[in-house]
């Protein structure tokens, strides 16, 4: 009887086993096919009459994601770092939106090819979330920039909740772990899910951040859902 029990609860466990695959696997698929690229370009053409450049760096961005759906995440960090720091040029909010402070979507950004360090954090942010990358391993990170003396924004990651999170910044290519970054002194942090203050404690919602959920907006206008 007892060996019945054990053959059967080892069918359960590996049924339980398949299904959790199974259900994996269906939601990997929901979270890449979520994005409908050609509703999104047909939108940024009409929002902003997408140029040959945001036409060219927009088929890039799909391509990229594409190509990294079945990366692993250090693959992911590299290929999307990588992607952004090359394919966009640094530009002050005051040249490309004329206004003292202005974040891009990742269609505004591609459209104009160019950002500021707000808006390489936020594309590289939304490309990891659409890659799987969970929500609460990334985190949009203010910094002041200490060679620079002045506010700066990062994309940081968090191989697990207690880890050195790694830096993927606009100023350098390399991905390097925050504690060799000293020239890089944390302010504030937040994602989709909260806000943290440099110390690392939770301090509230990002519903509190007006120029988040009005990116949000915008980018629930260029289609995605």
């Amino acid at each position: 009887m007892g060996n019945g029990d054990s053959t059967g609860g080892a069918a359960r466990a590996a049924r339980r086993r398949r299904l959790a695959i199974m259900l994996l696997a269906i939601g990997l698929c929901g979270l890449a096919s979520a994005w409908d690229f050609s509703l999104i370009e047909r939108r940024a053409e009409q929002l902003y009459g997408l140029n040959a450049e945001g036409r060219d760096n927009l088929g890039a961005w799909h391509q990229l994601l594409r190509e990294q759906g079945s990366a692993d995440e250090q693959e992911k960090l590299q290929a999307v770092n990588r992607f952004f720091n090359l394919r966009l040029r640094f530009r002050d909010d005051i040249e490309l939106w004329h206004v003292r402070d202005y974040w891009a979507t990742p269609i505004e950004a591609l459209y104009k090819g160019a950002g500021d360090c707000e808006d390489f954090a936020i594309a590289k942010y939304i490309s990891l979330r659409h890659l799987g990358i969970p929500s609460e391993k990334l985190h949009l990170t203010y910094v002041k920039a200490q060679a620079l003396n002045q506010a700066h924004m990062v994309l940081t990651y968090y191989p697990h909740p207690k880890a050195v999170p790694l830096v993927l910044d606009n100023l350098i290519d390399a991905i390097e772990p925050a504690d060799q970054r000293r020239d890089l002194i944390p302010v504030y942090a937040f994602n989709t899910e909260g806000l943290w203050s440099g110390n690392g404690q939770q301090v509230g919602d990002s519903k509190q951040l007006s120029r988040w959920q009005d990116l949000l907006q915008k980018m629930h206008a260029e289609g995605f859902p």
